[in-house]
């Protein structure tokens, strides 16, 4: 990877809007300049930019002086747009030109677009988000869909990865978001370092619920922690729902409800993404066989690997190591 400071450093611009969300300001820099190689350099150089380099207040109330102005987005590889607090893009649907203009402009060059919370209006308004799919914070979803009625809206889901364009719900669902950029141009190994260095989860499945209730523990301490504690030690095993609600001394039937409402996903679906999770690592960060991974993931044969694998990210598990390995990963 280059020298933290080489001019090939993957160049993010964060775009601070009027009334731009705070909190969502600054994660892209504390996440992806987390990001760093086996030598401890960086990955990618987080800049943050206005459209003509001067102020922005932010939802906090508190001034936001930027070092660069959209000249910047010249070179940028990626763009990120915090979600903002109320404007034009989300009472009614637009934007001004100039802001539309220097996105598309960044598009046209290159650039992926990524949005956070509401930042998916501005990406919608400048005509980006049109016939693709996209997600924002569930309680603009209707908003959203009257003034975006082109834009394939999913409000149910965490992020949307549409390739050169990507959407996420509210601040967590950002962290999310970035957390799967970096494991999507580095791998499971840098995202999951990241991760832990700013003591975050370390991935959550885009496709996973809004909506989770995330109940008060029960007393006696009743849940299912535990049991996907104990599941992800035993991901080889031929783990069944049976099983699983049996180690939590529940039914089926309670079991199931109890996971979803903890989780936001059904109990085998969550099993499946362990063990894709678990097989991604190892095709990246070790020379098993093809054989060995599906075993060691629990998918039992590669071609179970191979059809969790292409229905997940689109390739095969060859490709999928062959892009960690001798060069850059695609995307990057």
């Amino acid at each position: 990877m280059p020298h933290p400071g080489h001019p090939d450093r993957h160049e993010v611009v964060v775009l601070a809007l009027e009334n731009c969300i705070a909190f969502e300001l600054g994660l892209p820099h504390r996440l992806l300049g987390s990001a760093v190689d086996a030598d401890e350099r960086p990955l990618y150089r987080v800049r943050v930019a206005t459209l003509d380099g001067g102020p922005v207040r932010s939802s906090a109330g508190f001034g936001v002086l930027p070092e660069h102005d959209a000249a910047v987005l010249a070179t940028a590889r990626t763009v990120v747009v915090p979600g903002v607090f109320g404007g034009p893009a989300m009472t009614e649907g637009r934007v001004p030109d100039e802001l539309a203009s220097a996105l598309r402009g960044a598009a046209a060059g290159g650039a992926r677009l990524l949005s956070i919370c509401t930042g998916a209006f501005v990406l919608a308004a400048a005509g980006l988000l049109d016939g693709r799919p996209a997600t924002t914070h569930w309680m603009h979803a209707e908003a959203f869909r009257r003034h975006f009625p082109a834009v394939r809206l999913d409000p149910g889901v965490l992020f949307v990865d549409d390739g050169d364009v990507l959407t996420s719900a509210g601040n967590a669902a950002g962290i999310d978001l970035l957390l799967h950029l970096v494991r999507r141009d580095h791998g499971s190994e840098v995202a999951n370092r990241a991760a832990r260095r700013n003591v975050v989860a370390p991935w959550r499945e885009g496709g996973q619920s809004q909506f989770v209730e995330r109940p008060l523990p029960e007393p006696g301490g009743a849940g299912t922690a535990a049991t996907r504690t104990w599941a992800s030690e035993r991901l080889s095993e031929p783990l069944s729902l049976a099983d699983l609600a049996g180690h939590a001394r529940m039914s089926v039937r309670t079991f199931t409800r109890r996971f979803r409402e903890e989780t936001g996903l059904s109990p085998l679906r969550w099993l499946a993404a362990q063990r894709l999770a678990l097989a991604r690592q190892l095709l990246e960060s070790t020379d098993a066989s093809v054989d060995r991974v599906a075993a060691d993931a629990g998918f039992g044969t590669p071609a179970s690997l191979r059809q969790h694998l292409r229905a997940a990210i689109g390739v095969a598990p060859h490709a999928y190591r062959r892009s960690y390995r001798g060069g850059t990963p695609a995307g990057v």
